[in-house]
């Protein structure tokens, strides 16, 4: 029986398919702003890859989560 994703990472499947890269290559580009707030990681994404704020914000979640 498979569990259905909740949460953030929810939103993964659409936002690979929107932008077509993996969460592994925008885990990596959070890396370059790891010292950076949540919401300034989110207005990375948002900024230098044109990324919408709820597809940024959910990935910055699961980011955080897995660095803190």
């Amino acid at each position: 029986m498979d569990e259905k994703v909740k949460g953030p990472a929810s939103y993964f499947p659409s936002i690979e398919k929107k932008y077509g890269k993996p969460i592994d290559f925008w885990m990596q580009e959070l890396e370059k702003v790891s010292g950076q707030a949540h919401m300034e990681q989110v207005a990375f994404l948002k900024t230098q890859h044109q990324m919408g704020h709820g597809h940024a914000n959910a990935i910055v979640a699961v980011f955080r989560a897995k660095n803190a």
